[in-house]
């Protein structure tokens, strides 16, 4: 009886491991369509992307509240595990800090459907934004130290600052083919530099 309950352990983790890389495959697949496509994206979209039946995503994500706040969640992981790894990957922090200002902009462009989605529940969407700032800016606030401490940028600039901006240049872009938010945001990040 021990063997066997040994045996059923060791290939329950595999399924439980298999099933977060799946269920993280598909966060990465639904971010990508929300980014380009927006959060009301068909959920067949999602699953072309993911190379799964869409089965699959209603097993994972019942509703399409769920899916877009775990969407939401996932990548607000995504953009503070990348911010050390830019610092410690790129030659320099300013390098770094403009590359994790682009994936906050992807990240943006995703969150600004979901308050659409989760009107009902502005306490649920209350509680998501918090967490979004508790975990993103001190994260943006590491990014902005290293390049100040390098010279680099002027140092009159919070985190929340410069998140707060980038967040409103992004307001409307996923509407406006004419708008680059992207392109904007990049001379906000230019202006940082300190002057020659």
């Amino acid at each position: 009886m021990v063997d066997g309950d040994e045996g059923r352990g060791r290939t329950d983790r595999p399924r439980r491991a298999d099933a977060r890389r799946n269920q993280k495959a598909l966060l990465d697949a639904a971010a990508a369509v929300f980014v380009r496509s927006g959060v009301e994206a068909p959920v067949r979209d999602i699953a072309a992307e993911a190379g799964v039946g869409t089965a699959t995503i209603y097993r994972h994500f019942p509703t399409r509240a769920d899916l877009i706040v775990g969407v939401y969640r996932h990548q607000v992981e995504a953009c503070a595990e990348a911010g050390p790894e830019l610092l410690a990957s790129c030659p320099t922090p300013y390098t770094a800090l403009a590359r994790w200002i682009d994936l906050f902009v992807d990240f943006l462009v995703t969150k600004h459907g979901l308050a659409g989605v989760l009107q009902s529940d502005s306490a649920g969407f209350e509680t998501l934004h918090a967490y979004f700032l508790d975990r993103l800016v001190p994260v943006c606030g590491d990014l902005l130290d290293a390049a100040t401490a390098a010279g680099e940028i002027r140092a009159d600039l919070s985190p929340y600052e410069l998140m707060r901006a980038t967040g409103n240049l992004c307001i409307g872009a996923e509407r406006d083919p004419r708008y680059d938010a992207r392109r904007l945001v990049s001379i906000l990040v230019s202006g940082l530099r300190r002057p020659e």
